[in-house]
């Protein structure tokens, strides 16, 4: 992170906001930097699609803009799928993720790890740090040092509880949780208070110690969700998620890093109203 936003929590979307002249990553950067938000996650969910010279440009821009960039890897990944070659492409692809955002200075990016399927939590556990641990050796060798974040998931059906994060955090170096509180809430139904918010981070900062409030890659958004979890995006307004009590947990905490807005369809209209809300705070 660039040295005049360390220390801070900064605010973005998550991909191109709607309102730039074009789709074009650059586009995004610009408009992020005319918003006066900090940061913005770059899409590869159906793929990575960006040449390594245009990464480097990206990388150029967003440093001239002011701009914190991060990523979101494949959809397509699956680190406990039964066959082998699916898990092989899950791995090639949190690769070139990571290869392609270190061409554009990424501080981390972030993905959906796996599905239980028919295996056990502690079964699908041993599968994803295993295969992350190959991934963070390659890069590792390769001499990148992007963080690798996967992602608090949304549905019971996904790896990805806050604890099984964690845990991978502390027992593989390189790698840090994408704490969505959205999911987190739309998984357990709750988690949407301050003192669960508080609780949520102290579990964190005795997890990880400072270093997992100090670097934080947090995914926030309106949300609904059903018995299953999560359904679908929504507007903060539209949702029950109380987003300013989050902030005041955060703050509160000291914590710093970036949260990327999710919310549907108006992603940089939330990313505003929480920076607004989170620089108002007392």
């Amino acid at each position: 992170m660039s040295s005049n936003k360390a220390g801070r929590l900064l605010f973005g979307t998550g991909g191109v906001p709607l309102s730039a002249e074009s789709r074009s990553t650059e586009a995004g950067i610009e408009r992020i930097a005319e918003l006066g938000l900090g940061c913005m996650e770059v899409e590869f969910v159906q793929g990575v699609k960006m040449s390594p010279e245009v990464a480097v440009s990206v990388g150029e821009l967003a440093a001239r803009k002011n701009v914190v960039l991060t990523a979101h890897g494949p959809y397509f990944v699956n680190l406990n799928a039964v066959e082998r070659q699916k898990v092989h492409m899950s791995k090639e692809r949190i690769l070139q993720t990571a290869r392609i955002a270190a061409l554009f200075g990424a501080r981390s990016i972030t993905f959906h790890a796996a599905f239980y399927l028919k295996g056990t939590p502690a079964e699908t556990y041993a599968m994803v740090k295993r295969h992350l641990q190959e991934v963070m050796n390659t890069l590792r060798k390769e001499g990148n040092k992007v963080t690798i974040s996967p992602e608090v998931t949304g549905k019971s059906s996904q790896f990805g509880t806050l604890e099984e994060l964690l845990q991978l955090s502390s027992e593989i170096e390189g790698i840090l949780p994408c704490i969505d509180f959205s999911h987190w809430h739309a998984r357990t139904g709750k988690a949407n208070s301050y003192q669960e918010f508080l609780a949520v981070l102290d579990q964190v900062e005795k997890k990880l110690g400072r270093r997992g409030l100090d670097n934080m890659h947090i995914h926030l958004s309106g949300i609904a969700y059903g018995k299953k979890g999560e359904l679908k995006h929504l507007m903060l307004p539209d949702s029950d998620l109380r987003y300013a009590k989050l902030l005041k947990a955060l703050k509160d905490r000291k914590a710093t890093g970036v949260i990327i807005c999710e919310s549907a369809p108006y992603i940089e209209q939330d990313a505003l109203l929480l920076q607004r809300t989170y620089r108002e705070l007392p």
